[in-house]
Formats: C-alpha cells, structure tokens, sequence
C-alpha cells in the first residue's frame, strides 16, 4: 500500500497578483471504484480491523477485518443485482449502523447509484427524494431514535411508483440469504456515478448532487494524505452517515489508509472518549459541537485519548479550541472547506499552519484542484485580497444536478468551472478567507437549510401573512434558524408553541425555527424582494419584538 504526500512546498506563493490557484500534479489521482478499492484492501490488509459499529436492531458492536467486510459487501451487492440492475439508483434510510457502510460498499460493488438519505426526512420529503431520484430499490431502517421510518415507507410506497424493491434492515440476514452466491459482479467503471446526495438548494427544492465513484476515492485519499494521516490509523467517526463529510471523508479515507473506522451510532461525548481510549483510536473526524463537547468533557478526566489528527469543517475553529486539542490530546487539528457539489472537500489547513491561519482561513486548496476568486458582477478574477465567489475546477466536480440541466448551467459555466456561491478572498500563499456567502442558505451544525422551504411551511399557518427564515450566528449550531413573521392579528398568546408544531409536523426537526421575531411589515426593496441584511441588523441591534 503506497501513500503519496505532496511535494509542494508550504511557502509556495500566487505568482502574478491575482486570486488564481493553478492546479497541483504533484501527487497523482487514482483509477479506483469504491469497490475496486475495498477489494485491494481486502487483498493487502485481509485480515486487519476495517470497521466496528452498531447492529441494526440488537445494538450489538459487529466488527470487520477486510476481508470479512469484502465478503459482507459483496453478498449485499449479489442481493442488490438480485433486483436492480447496474446503473439504477439505490436508496439507503437508516442512522448511523454498520449496516450502512456495508449497503455502500455493496451498491458500488454492484455498480448502482448509492442514494443516501437524512433518516429525519418526512413523508413529503421521502416522496420525493424516491420519485426524483427513480431509486429501484430502498433499504430502510426500523427506526432512528422516536421515528418509526419502517410505518413512513409504509405510508409512502404506493406513492412511488417506481420504487420495485423494499428491505427492511430488520430482514437482514433473510434477505442476503436469498441472493445466488455465484452471481457475477459487473466490471464498474471509475468514471461511473457511484452517489447521490440531496442538498438544499436556495429554491427550497433539493438538488441531486451526482458524484463519481473517481471524485470520491480521490477527495478521500488526498484529504487524509494532505492531513498527513497515518497509514493503518484507526478512525472515530460520529458524523452522520448521509453526508458526504462521513461517508466519503470518514469512511473511504480510512479506507484509503487502510485503516479501521469505529462508527458510532450516536454521538455521547463520554461514549466517545471510552471508545477512543478502548479502541486506540488516532483520528477523529468532527464538526465543531462534537469537538467541543468532547474537550469540554476531556476537560475533566485524567486520561485524554491520544490523538494524532483532528479533521473537520463546517464552521471555522475557535483559537481556544484548537489549543484545548493540541494540549489534551496532542492532535493537530485540520479545517475543512468544500460542499458536496466538490465530493465534498476544496481546501484545507496543513498540520504546519500557524493557529492563525487555522482560525481565520480555510486553507489552501487540495491538490489536484484549481481554484479562483471572481468578480460575481464581471467574472474577471480579483486581485489577491479582494473578496470574490470561489470557483473551483477539477477532477472531483459533481457530473450534474440530476433531472435539472438549468441548475447544473447555472453552477458549472462553461470553461468547467464550479461556482460555490461562497464569497472568499486569496492572499499571496494561496490560503482563502471566507467572507460571507452568495447562496442563501442557513447552515446549522452542518446541515444545509433552505429558508425557502421554512418560509412556504409558515406561510401556511392561517396566523402568517408573510414569514422569513434566516440564519443567526450561534455559538453551538454555527447558525441557529430564525423565523421573522408578519402576523394577521395581534393576539399572539400560545402562539410560538402552535407554530413550533405547526413546523415540526411539517419539516425536518433541525430546519424548525429557534428564535423567532415579529414584525409590523417586512423591509423589502423596490421589486419586493425582502432585505434580509436589514432583518439580520435589527436582530443584532435588538430592535425586533421576540414571540415567546
């Protein structure tokens, strides 16, 4: 097992004084399936720790040498060939439980569409991932948590016509039983979709990210080298699973390292820190709450875990934060920058980076990759320092937005250059300062939400006349939603709980309101478009009446 690290040197600088980061060929891609990789690993590595985690159902701890994992897949991918063919989209529903790696490595070993699905979506939400996507086949949990996800397929199969298979996690066993053993696996391709994954989109409607099985060996492979991981490291993985920063970064990195992942089911900051002394664990991937819910905790025990890196993104690292992981654990800690439209990675901070660049910056970008800061008025790339929306272009881009070519238009231009919507600006080193966001999306504890689909569920309370979600800033959430509501009548006694329900019998239950705020009439402009920048500051000033 050969890991590259990049040769470029740290104080390689922009050359021509503009924001324009050329690609890097220093470190080579690689032609691998999802797959075609597990089964290297499983050839090299057969009979060291791949994966530990939660049985669906009996909540034992299962865990994988490679080999037994290889096989495990593969029994899954000749159940899946059973009833869907090579090329259709698969869906899989479920929390965090070994079950859900394992259907991964199987639908990319059966060369369909993986279609990973948030467990807290609703009925509606359900509906339309299946009827948008055409998955063929849809492999639920019994439950997450409260939800009952095995009665929401129930209530919503016969409204997807195309959906011809169902398995329930609880049939397990019945079901890899009944697939023929000698059926052969197709030859996939690394060029070849390997996933979709939905994210909001500024419209409310979600967008099908479609990502090739190459885009997402390579992100993981160049993140985890990039982060200089150690080959064969064992991985704490508490992220949740249908999002691309634990499937592809927390689950194909190790991968790539020929590591193991402890995947947990829930996050408990004292289950983790058990499980991170008991199974020796090194890296640990994050979103800020979890790392600070663990060093809070740390805090007060006398034996802190070992790490050696800490990885993560979603919200830039406090400086304290840092420090508290480098003093406990002995960690170096990595910020993150990407979105999924990206597989999901773009930059990120080195283990030699100053702790100001680590609380201040995201990095510089991967390599492989380029990367610009351009004008939204003009397109022309700005000069360094100069604010602008990162673009990126690259091996790792999303082949489209599914069914929505005016979408995909819209993001992919046609030199091939992939528009984030985020604003940032390019100092001489390559390393990028995000500014603020041209997207207008909430993004809370590191789930994308689209204030459009918030403003049309208020919109049909009978109390709304006119009703708009933003995003606060929130020291445990990064952003907390905020709702801002124009009411019909002034009687508002009982009124948030109504429409707390209102929301949550509707919506997710992280895209339902935290704060909420009224309002005699909404600022708007000329067109009638509402000023959500002028909300924002009333909100800071104080100057907005609370709904209690």
């Amino acid at each position: 097992m050969t890991i590259s690290r990049s040769t470029e040197p740290v104080t390689r600088f922009v050359a021509d004084g503009f924001s324009r980061w050329p690609l890097d060929d220093s470190v080579p891609l690689v032609d691998h399936t999802v797959g075609g990789l597990l089964e290297l690993r499983a050839r090299e590595r057969g009979d060291a720790p791949a994966l530990v985690g939660t049985s669906h159902g009996s909540g034992e701890l299962r865990r994988y040498t490679y080999i037994e994992l290889h096989t495990e897949a593969s029994r899954v991918a000749r159940a899946l060939l059973g009833a869907v063919r090579p090329g259709e989209y698969v869906a899989i529903w479920a929390p965090n439980v070994v079950e859900w790696p394992i259907v991964q490595y199987g639908a990319a070993l059966a060369g369909v569409t993986l279609v990973a699905l948030n467990p807290v979506l609703r009925a509606h939400e359900l509906t339309y991932a299946l009827n948008h996507s055409g998955a063929a086949a849809l492999i639920h949990a019994e439950r997450s948590r409260d939800y009952h996800l095995a009665a929401v397929v129930g209530s919503v199969q016969s409204d997807c016509p195309g959906l011809r298979t169902v398995v329930n996690l609880s049939e397990w066993d019945d079901w890899l039983g009944g697939a023929d053993p000698e059926a052969a696996l197709p030859e996939v391709a690394p060029d070849s979709p390997g996933m979709l994954q939905y994210t909001s989109g500024t419209t409310g409607v979600p967008k099908g990210v479609l990502l090739r099985h190459r885009s997402l060996v390579n992100v993981a492979k160049l993140t985890l080298e990039t982060a200089d991981a150690e080959p064969g490291a064992v991985a704490y993985n508490p992220l949740p699973m249908f999002h691309t920063a634990a499937c592809v970064i927390g689950t194909l990195g190790p991968l790539w390292l020929g590591g193991c992942v402890y995947l947990a089911e829930r996050f408990d900051p004292a289950s983790a820190l058990d499980t991170m002394r008991r199974e020796g664990v090194n890296l640990l991937f994050y979103v800020p709450t979890v790392l600070r819910a663990i060093i809070e905790l740390a805090r007060t025990q006398d034996d802190p875990p070992a790490l050696r890196t800490v990885l993560g993104g979603a919200a830039n690292v406090p400086r304290v934060m840092i420090e508290a992981a480098e003093q406990l654990f002995g960690a170096s800690v990595h910020n993150l920058f990407g979105q999924t439209e990206l597989a999901p990675v773009l930059t990120m901070t080195r283990r030699d980076d100053s702790h100001d660049d680590l609380v201040h910056t995201i990095g510089r970008p991967l390599p492989q990759v380029e990367c610009k800061i351009i004008d939204p008025a003009t397109g022309g790339v700005q000069p360094l320092g100069v604010a602008g929306e990162i673009c990126a272009r690259g091996y790792q881009q999303l082949v489209e937005y599914l069914h929505d070519p005016e979408g995909t238009a819209r993001t992919v231009d046609v030199d091939g250059w992939v528009h984030t919507g985020d604003l940032g600006a390019m100092d001489d080193r390559g390393m990028i300062t995000l500014t603020g966001r041209l997207k207008d999306l909430i993004i809370r504890g590191g789930e994308n939400i689209a204030p459009a689909e918030i403003e049309s569920c208020l919109a049909e309370h009978p109390a709304v006349i006119d009703a708009v979600a933003i995003g606060l800033p929130d020291e445990k959430w990064g952003e907390a939603v905020g709702a801002v509501i124009h009411l019909r009548g002034a009687e508002t006694v009982g009124l948030r709980d109504e429409l707390e329900r209102h929301c949550r019998e509707r919506l997710a239950s992280f895209k339902v309101p935290q704060r909420w705020f009224l309002v005699d009439a909404l600022p708007v402009t000329p067109t009638g478009k509402v000023r959500k920048f002028k909300l924002l500051d009333a909100v800071t000033a104080g100057e907005l009446s609370p709904l209690k």
